[in-house]
């Protein structure tokens, strides 16, 4: 098991210190067709209501998304749509929280206005790929990043071929992502990356990242894992999406021995207990 380095993430009102104890973002889903049912909050009062729970469940981070990338993506949700599903739940919430909020978004106008409502951390799936004005409002709004690695346009996210080098590939596409965001202006202190579990990548793929996590501490940074409940799952322990919490936790647990600093998950109560002790088997 290889040692955790230690990190410190500089926020806009706070500074995330992750390698010790392992930071669980919990998933907020302001929309009506996110994949796994149970995590949808069409509703203002709903969506409220389970921010404040999965901060008491112990998440350290919370993340509001209002698009869905389930496969198959096919259309673009208009930046207006996504603005109004997210925007007063992040104002609500951000006023009784005492946790930061990610906004989960590609889209540069959906972050700006997500960080004016209140977000500090912006998740990006596309990895700063797909819309050029990203770095320049998160470097204008000194929030912090998340960089993950995916593939194509969104709506070919999940339909690419496999590629020959899962790991390769992954890494030198982070490595520009983080070129591209150090070039605009926001601080290596400011992001962390992802290796994109379940986008654009074979259930082999990602078993591929899992095993190999590691790998991505050569590129000097946090790393954050998002392998809640996806369909690799599924297809592996031939369960629908209802039944893979035990396929999560297992995910949870291997990301945290391999060196994740933050685990993403639908999950809180249960995998806070998975992950606490993980964490004491690494400092034992």
């Amino acid at each position: 098991m290889q040692a955790r380095k230690r990190y410190e993430v500089e926020l806009p009102s706070r500074r995330l210190v992750l390698g010790g104890k392992t930071l669980i973002m919990g998933v907020l889903n302001v929309t009506p067709d996110s994949f796994f049912k149970e995590s949808r909050r069409r509703r203002f009062r709903d969506a409220v209501s389970r921010g404040l729970q999965l901060e008491e469940e112990g998440a350290d981070i919370l993340d509001i998304g209002g698009e869905s990338t389930r496969p198959p993506f096919l259309h673009v949700l208009p930046p207006t749509e996504e603005i109004r599903r997210i925007v007063p739940v992040i104002e609500a919430l951000r006023k009784r929280l005492s946790i930061p909020i990610s906004v989960d978004t590609f889209k540069a106008q959906v972050a700006h206005a997500a960080i004016s409502a209140g977000a500090e951390i912006v998740n990006d799936v596309g990895g700063l790929r797909l819309d050029r004005k990203m770095p320049e409002v998160v470097a204008s709004e000194k929030a912090a990043l998340v960089v993950m690695h995916s593939r194509g346009k969104p709506e070919q996210m999940h339909h690419l071929p496999r590629v020959r080098n899962v790991l390769k590939v992954v890494l030198e596409s982070l490595e520009r992502s983080i070129r591209r965001a150090v070039s605009a202006g926001i601080g290596r202190e400011q992001i962390i990356v992802d290796p994109g579990i379940g986008f654009s990548k074979t259930a082999e793929d990602n078993l591929i990242l899992l095993k190999n996590l590691a790998v991505l501490s050569r590129l000097r940074l946090p790393i954050l894992v998002g392998a809640s409940r996806k369909s690799f799952l599924g297809k592996i322990l031939n369960v629908p999406v209802e039944q893979r919490l035990l396929g999560s936790l297992a995910c949870c647990a291997m990301a945290v021995l391999e060196g994740a600093h933050i685990v993403r998950v639908h999950d809180v109560k249960e995998s806070r207990q998975v992950v606490a002790l993980c964490d004491a088997v690494r400092e034992a």
